[in-house]
């Protein structure tokens, strides 16, 4: 009598998971041969440690090269491109052509050592949970069963290919970390319109820092800042700070801004080193932003055409100007420029004068600066750069401090919750001139903690200004 097959002890159809019986050598319902079943392996199953399964010694596991001869680390191989068979000892066949990435490959750990995942909505950034290697069984796809249904086919949605991941030039979505953004700021995988570089500005140039943000009102950043570092002809440092806030009722006002901003820091640049007096330099420096702003009332012809009764581009301008012993200020409009001295119990000081409704009322004395500013017209303006503002008169000042601080530009985004010289002392950290930038983000936090109603910016500039801060920025 011949001996039967040794079956392994199975409770289910490893075809089609079909109950069984004690003694079938073939599922009732597909019919599949429960003899080819391999039987249990005797040595217990290998524990994983860390999330991390060893692979085993029998497995010819393919062996990656260490570079692709340019210097770049060659591509994994993946699982699926292990040999492998089917339950019944059969070749498995050839896995289909691979779809295009959607998402950049995970690398696969080697054996023994933890395995990160990768979030895909922020590429490389590793997730704080382990991930154990894919199985190589689990991945291939298995052979057709005899007499059995052939599986559906995927839903036509499902077959479309996922988009291309942009490539590391193009800009990414800040909303799917996958998509690449168009022309137009716009997501082309998920839609999402991307905040404008101007929302947000931060620049930091040797000693001294801006911060520029949007606020929480309003829909666009009209504010700019030039800042920048340079060396008189005997060779002490200077520091250069402009700041300059659009008038919102005016034609492209971030445009005015950005114009007389970058007009102003490139003068007083180039004319410190050429022997120029800080004072006229900033004279000077005014005049050429009042240029650059009138010539954009000309361009391009169709802005005026859109809005014909609208005003012309205009803003305010407010800078400084640090040596090692002399500061200057000038201004044009409402932004204004505070002196925090290091030792707080010395007296801070407000070092410009408003071209404001309120100021006029206040140096006319008609009223005080109280009710002043608590008017609704406190900040209409009465002087601005723009091609339809009255007899430009730039407002200059020179200062020589007996001891060292800080030197705070700004506009009225942030003055308006820190308005006496005490308050803005108060805000301003005590290590500010040391630390600038993160001087100037605390009180463009301390502008948006009590409300943020208008674009703020904050330029910090240490007094005096310190040797290491020389060289041009």
């Amino acid at each position: 009598m011949s001996q039967m097959p040794q079956q392994a002890a199975v409770s289910k159809c490893p075809s089609c998971e079909e109950p069984l019986e004690p003694g079938d050598r073939f599922c009732g319902a597909c019919g599949y041969d429960l003899s080819v079943v391999p039987a249990r392996p005797e040595d217990s199953p290998t524990l994983a440690i860390h999330g991390v399964v060893p692979a085993p010694d029998d497995v010819d596991w393919p062996v990656a090269r260490d570079s692709d001869g340019h210097g770049h680390p060659a591509p994994v191989h993946a699982a699926a491109e292990l040999p492998g068979t089917d339950s019944g000892g059969s070749p498995l066949p050839p896995p289909p052509p691979a779809a295009p990435p959607s998402a950049p490959a995970v690398p696969v750990a080697p054996a023994g050592a933890p395995a990160t995942g990768v979030r895909f909505d922020r590429p490389g950034e590793p997730e704080e949970y382990p991930l154990q290697a894919p199985d190589p069984r689990l991945t291939a796809e298995p052979a057709p069963v005899p007499g059995q249904a052939p599986a559906p086919e995927p839903a036509a949605a499902s077959r479309q290919p996922a988009p291309a991941a942009p490539d590391a030039a193009e800009k990414v979505c800040v909303a799917c970390r996958a998509g690449r953004v168009d022309d137009d700021g716009y997501c082309e995988n998920c839609g999402h319109a991307q905040p404008r570089e101007r929302d947000h500005m931060e620049q930091e140039s040797g000693p001294i820092a801006a911060v520029s943000d949007r606020g929480l009102r309003h829909h666009r950043n009209e504010d700019a800042f030039s800042v920048g570092c340079t060396a008189l002809p005997d060779g002490a440092p200077a520091s250069v700070a402009i700041v300059c806030d659009g008038v919102s009722s005016a034609t492209r006002p971030d445009d005015a801004s950005l114009a007389a901003s970058r007009a102003a820091g490139e003068t007083l640049l180039g004319a410190l080193p050429r022997g120029t007096h800080p004072q006229q330099a900033m004279h000077d420096a005014i005049l050429a932003a009042s240029q650059a702003v009138n010539a954009l009332a000309d361009e391009p012809a169709t802005a005026r055409e859109q809005g014909p009764h609208q005003n012309a581009p205009a803003c305010t301008l407010v800078g400084a100007v640090v040596t090692a012993g002399l500061l200057v200020v000038g201004w044009v409009g409402d932004s204004r420029v505070y002196w925090v001295p290091a030792d707080r119990t010395t007296p801070p000081a407000r070092l410009t004068e408003d071209d404001s409704w309120a100021a006029q009322m206040v140096a006319a004395g008609l009223m005080n600066e109280a009710e002043a500013y608590a008017d609704e017209r406190a900040h209409a303006i009465t002087g601005w750069l723009g091609a339809d503002a009255y007899e430009l008169e730039p407002h200059t000042a020179s200062f020589k401090p007996d001891r060292p601080g800080v030197v705070v530009v700004c506009t009225d985004g942030l003055w308006n919750y820190a308005e006496s010289a005490e308050e803005m002392a108060e805000a301003v950290p005590l290590d500010a001139a040391a630390r600038p930038l993160h001087g100037a983000r605390v009180l463009v936090g301390h502008a948006l903690d009590g409300g943020g109603h208008d674009n703020v910016t904050v330029a910090l500039l240490p007094f005096p200004a310190p040797s290491q801060g020389a060289g041009s920025a």
